[in-house]
């Protein structure tokens, strides 16, 4: 079961989410960070932007950011069914390294309150968004405000991304 607060008026930093591992993560352990957050799958065409985003990571994570993934199956159903296929599947293909959490919707009546919070106006105080498909990217600021989002094809080294990372 999903593990999250509720409040209307909650900040990115009032979140405590479940990793892949089902560990507990605080998202106020992030302040200070710029974030990069994505909801990802394991059966899609953009699948292979897992190599780009591990390597944003990697060549960023000194200067305090942060890659953080959300698998779904809201498109298409083409996640695993399991967090531990997930975890397994991208530590094999692609290495990876940042933060991944347990399976979450994205959109629709289910929609993950954090997701909500991502894509409501009302609840990140900038814009209402839809996620249109996987691999769509939000970025955080290093004060946990909501900053721009990007579509499912920018890829996650594009000069915008990598601009705002470095700015």
């Amino acid at each position: 079961m999903n593990s999250y607060n509720t409040s209307e008026s909650q900040s990115f930093y009032d979140f405590k989410l479940k990793t892949i591992d089902g560990v507990e993560f605080d998202m106020s352990s992030l302040k200070g960070k710029k974030i990069l957050v994505v909801n990802v799958a394991s059966k899609c065409g953009l699948t292979p932007q897992y190599k780009q985003l591990e390597a944003l990571y990697q060549e960023n994570k000194e200067q305090n950011f942060e890659v953080l993934a959300f698998p779904s199956s809201d498109f298409a159903n083409q996640e695993y069914s399991d967090n531990e296929k997930i975890s397994s599947f991208c530590q094999k293909n692609y290495g990876v390294t940042f933060t991944i959490f347990e399976k979450v919707s994205v959109k629709g009546k289910h929609k993950h309150p954090f997701y909500q919070w991502l894509t409501e106006k009302n609840k990140n105080g900038k814009k209402n968004v839809s996620v249109l498909w996987n691999f769509q990217k939000f970025t955080i600021d290093e004060n946990g405000y909501w900053v721009d989002y990007f579509l499912p094809t920018t890829s996650p080294k594009s000069k915008k991304i990598v601009k705002w990372i470095n700015s």
